[in-house]
């Protein structure tokens, strides 16, 4: 019950980050007039600054549509009828409220008609009525509903708005009068909710509700970080102490997990690490570092989330207030430093907490082994840049395929899916795709991490699951290790004279079915059997080299030809110690001797795998079922 719910807050959770994506633009505005009002433009300066001002003013109404965009896969009748409900309610309240009670714009009214026009677009659009009532069915029929609900629900926060405000106006004052121990509450909360993705619905209270600030045209903003935008001298609290993190602890944190690998290792590792740690500088994308030893490490992970507390309770005791539009990375760090108090002195308390992060996770790595990516081979964390769009149609199928798949989100460091069983993912391989953690939420609600690649996986993903293309899919044959072809010892596999594939050497003497196909050949030596898929994709799995000579001594057939085979499905048990002791290679080639068939081929890294279960090769056919030679 508790896993649906985390679900369902990730949802919302997600869903909040699509208006927030304006905040960077916001700050960028407010930078360009500072910067020309230091040269002297005044006029240009005030145009700019006006239209900032004019941006946080519409803040609730892109809360309702973009809240609804994102609780309805992004449908833009939802958007449009989230803006429906939140003018309704405007339009109401100035007409039934006395002229002495104002009901400002607030975010939490944004957001709660977005969330009704997102359960209202999933329920209803996809619904007929009779022939002679069609012209109200689907998106039109979500339009009307939300408008009387709108109504209805416009009259209830008439009643109680009010009183609602105060109460989020006193669960502000009481968070600001916490003081510094209510902003060390908020560090070590914060950092625990971003490991359930959920630490936006935090972040909307403390930036958008705490504290209130009226400025000189008397206009009222609240939030932290709308009132630091805003001009508020006293904002900025919440936000300062998370610049020495995101700047410098979690880099260094990525400098140790480089120091710590293992030297043949190191060259990836390195590669990897020093982009995610100039990510978390630069942006304050912060994930890919965090969740390299989130899973290995949880216990380090507590003393992270502590050490972000005490951070910005150091912060607000020196009195530095700095603020940020997007998340505290360096680029917001100078693009805000003109709005801060004292901001300078985050550099030194940064260096210090990286110093402090590097010699705790140096000591905690080497003191109890902990198995960060590079020191162990299966941890590692790959380059995505290279054969990104070649690896998704094997993280489509690490998910349970394309069947599985309900819906397909990202933001900016996950995936954030809904599938139908969670039981058909396969965590370790998307591990060994690039995924830094797989996070299950219950109810279908899945988070895959793939730092600052998700959006890119998620766009290209939703293309391929949109294509209607001929796809097939393999699954490890063998228990061990895939290699590439070219690297098979024997000419006719490594020139590909046969046919494209991969490679494997077992450390399992049992062959599995890597397809659903029809068991075409098995060689009366048995060390070879042919697989034809439904789609006509020959599969000839060669166990070892040389393997022939035998005579079928070393190997038991358990299927014979004409049997309809399962991925995962046992074919041949052989005997390793034998065959290797007659002097034969265990390189096992699984090729496709049709290939002039493929289209386009996607490869899972070169690793170990585990039998019928890691995903290992992704193919599509020509469109016209042929190909060319």
């Amino acid at each position: 019950m508790l896993l649906n719910q985390l679900g369902s807050l990730q949802q919302l959770s997600r869903a909040i980050m699509q208006p927030l994506m304006i905040l960077p633009a916001i700050a960028v505005v407010l930078f360009v007039g500072y910067v020309l009002n230091c040269f002297g433009f005044v006029e240009a300066s005030t145009w700019m600054q006006s239209a900032a001002k004019g941006l946080l003013d519409t803040m609730p109404y892109l809360f309702a549509a973009g809240v609804a965009l994102g609780m309805s896969n992004n449908s833009g009748v939802a958007a449009m009828s989230g803006l429906l409900g939140i003018f309704i309610f405007y339009e109401l309240v100035s007409e039934v409220l006395p002229t002495d009670v104002v009901i400002e714009p607030t975010i939490l009214i944004g957001i709660v008609f977005g969330m009704m026009a997102g359960a209202i677009h999933e329920r209803f659009h996809a619904i007929k009525l009779p022939e002679y009532m069609q012209i109200f069915g689907g998106a039109r029929l979500v339009v009307l509903i939300m408008i009387v609900l709108s109504v209805a629900l416009s009259f209830l926060f008439i009643q109680i708005v009010p009183g609602l405000n105060n109460v989020i106006q006193i669960i502000g004052h009481e968070i600001m009068a916490l003081g510094s121990f209510g902003v060390f509450l908020y560090g070590v909360v914060h950092r625990v909710l971003i490991v359930f993705g959920l630490h936006h619905l935090l972040n909307n209270l403390v930036w958008f509700h705490v504290g209130s600030y009226t400025d000189a045209s008397g206009s009222v903003y609240t939030g932290d970080m709308v009132r630091f935008f805003a001009g508020d001298p006293t904002a900025g609290g919440f936000m300062a102490g998370l610049f020495p993190i995101t700047m410098f602890a979690l880099p260094a944190v990525a400098m140790a997990i480089i120091h710590e690998s293992r030297e043949d290792l190191r060259p990836k590792v390195k590669k990897t690490y020093l982009t995610a740690a100039g990510s978390s500088f630069l942006t304050g994308i912060t994930e890919p570092i965090e969740f390299a030893f989130l899973f290995a490490a949880p216990y380090l992970f507590i003393v992270h989330a502590l050490l972000t507390g005490v951070a910005m309770w150091i912060t607000f005791e020196l009195g530095i207030l700095h603020g940020f539009s997007f998340s505290a990375g360096a680029i917001d760090y100078i693009v805000n430093l003109h709005l801060a108090n004292k901001g300078l002195l985050l550099i030194p308390i940064g260096i210090a907490f990286g110093l402090l992060y590097y010699g705790i996770f140096r000591f905690a790595i080497q003191k109890y082994q902990i198995p960060t990516p590079g020191r162990v081979e299966a941890t590692l964390l790959d380059d995505m840049a290279g054969d990104l769009l070649h690896r998704v149609p094997l993280i489509i199928q690490a998910l349970g395929g394309k069947d599985n798949l309900v819906d397909v989100q990202a933001c900016i460091t996950r995936l954030r899916l809904r599938v139908r069983q969670e039981k058909k993912i396969d965590r370790h391989a998307l591990r060994m795709l690039g995924a830094a953690g797989v996070l299950r939420l219950g109810g279908g609600h899945v988070q895959v991490v793939f730092g600052t690649y998700s959006e890119f996986i998620r766009d290209e993903m939703v293309k391929r699951l949109q294509r209607d293309s001929k796809q097939v899919s393999f699954v490890a044959p063998l228990q061990g290790r895939m290699i590439p072809i070219e690297d098979v010892p024997d000419t006719i596999f490594a020139k590909k004279l046969v046919g494209d594939g991969v490679a494997f050497i077992p450390d399992k003497g049992e062959l599995v079915s890597p397809v659903a196909g029809l068991v075409r050949h098995i060689y009366p030596t048995m060390h070879a059997i042919g697989i034809e898929t439904k789609e006509g994709v020959e599969v000839l799995l060669h166990i070892g080299i040389e393997t022939s000579g035998l005579n079928g001594s070393g190997f038991q057939s358990i299927v014979k030809e004409g049997d309809e085979v399962k991925p995962g499905q046992l074919l041949i048990k052989f005997d390793m110690a034998y065959i290797k002791k007659r002097g034969c290679s265990l390189v096992t080639p699984m090729v496709i001797t049709n290939s002039n068939r493929i289209a386009s081929w996607s490869k899972a890294p070169f690793t170990i795998v585990k039998k019928g279960q890691t995903s290992v090769l992704s193919i599509v056919l020509h469109e016209d079922g042929h190909g060319g030679e």
